[in-house]
């Protein structure tokens, strides 16, 4: 897995994102530009406001304070610990308040607003049905209010002017055993708003391959699957996810960077995993600030989603939990514009990726990058010459 394929001279690739324009971009510009969104997860992207609203609604007590501000702050330093475990940990209060359908409709209209207002034309949210079923709800019904949700929040946001398309992606918890269930589920739902099967969950003694039987399904059925490899427990989750699973999509893959080693002189060895991953163009759902957070990273300057660009990787950019990172996708873009130099045209390659990347079906993609994303960047571009 570690044995080295020959060199990649990074100064010679087609886009070197540090070597476009050193201007950090502005947050006005960030917003306005359209942006997609692969990798989002809905219960790590509450209003805070509206936790505690629901929290007295359900009866749901543990809050550690009922203080929007406060609680706010309190997500992002609990998630901010540098272990993966520690940030699920997080996510009993946002699943404790999302177990009614008016609950988990409420949180799904929300999410397609604030991404909406945030300048996303696109997004793939994430959200696992077996976390809600604590009051008696069934994994359809659970599914159909946040399909429910998404649809309202769509309405709204295309009311106030930000159209945006939002799909759902089923995850399956990797240390349950329901992966069969909820894979038979995305096909019931695949023509109702669901694109694609995910696992998540605690990776190290969770390996993908206990869920087999669910990808071997999907599989037979012709389903998108994506799966969270390569954030906590480095190459051997990416190699079994991508080896045996059949993922299309690598959620996160930031240790896909252990297969890579830089000389001194800046040229770079891929290693056989590493070479097959680009060479497929698997594509990585990169959370730069989530990264951090769960120690994946060392920091936003030394995230390699610098190298991975350079390489040439199918690199996109997302928030992974906006609540517990404190993010949007304009924060991310800034913090990377600020990092590495990042303008437009690095912005503009990267949503472009994301929609290539997207599970939706091929006239969609293309429709979206072609009138959408490719002439709002030239705007943008022409109003910054």
């Amino acid at each position: 897995m570690s044995v080295e394929t020959g060199p990649i001279h990074p100064v010679s690739t087609p886009r070197d994102p540090r070597a476009g324009s050193r201007a950090v971009l502005s947050e006005d510009v960030v917003r306005r530009a359209p942006k997609a969104l692969l990798h989002d997860h809905l219960d790590g992207g509450l209003r805070p406001a509206t936790i505690v609203d629901l929290a007295a609604e359900t009866g749901y007590d543990r809050l550690p304070t009922t203080d929007p501000e406060a609680l706010s702050s309190w997500f992002v330093e609990a998630a901010d610990s540098g272990s993966l475990v520690r940030y699920l940990e997080t996510f009993a209060h946002t699943v404790g308040v999302m177990q009614t359908p008016d609950a988990i409709a409420r949180v799904a209209s929300e999410c397609a607003q604030d991404l909406a207002a945030d300048g996303v034309v696109y997004a793939e949210v994430r959200f696992a049905p077996e976390l809600h079923v604590e009051k008696g709800l069934s994994l359809d019904e659970v599914v159909d209010a946040v399909l429910a949700g998404f649809r309202d929040g769509e309405a709204a946001a295309a009311a106030a002017g930000h159209p945006i398309r939002v799909r759902a992606l089923l995850t399956a918890m990797r240390t349950a055993a329901r992966s069969r269930e909820i894979a038979e589920l995305v096909v019931r739902y695949r023509d109702r708003g669901v694109v694609g099967f995910d696992i998540a969950g605690a990776e190290a003694g969770f390996p993908p391959s206990r869920h087999q039987d669910a990808f071997d399904y999907l599989r037979g059925e012709s389903c998108h699957i994506t799966i969270h490899a390569g954030e906590a427990f480095g190459l051997p989750s990416i190699h079994e996810a991508v080896a045996f699973c059949g993922c299309e999509r690598l959620g996160h893959g930031v240790r896909i960077v252990d297969d890579i080693a830089v000389a001194p002189d800046g040229t770079a060895h891929l290693g056989r995993l590493a070479q097959y991953v680009r060479d497929l163009r698997i594509p990585l759902e990169l959370c730069p600030s989530s990264n951090v957070q769960t120690g994946a990273a060392p920091s936003i300057a030394e995230h390699p989603i610098g190298l991975l660009s350079r390489l040439r990787f199918r690199v996109t950019v997302n928030t992974d939990n906006r609540l517990m990172s404190g993010t949007s996708m304009t924060r991310e873009m800034l913090l990377l514009s600020e990092a590495f130099g990042w303008g437009l045209d690095e912005m503009r390659w990267v949503t472009v990726n994301a929609l290539k990347s997207a599970f939706v079906p091929f006239d969609e993609r293309l429709a979206l990058i072609e009138q959408v994303v490719k002439p709002q960047y030239a705007a943008l571009a022409a109003e910054h010459l």
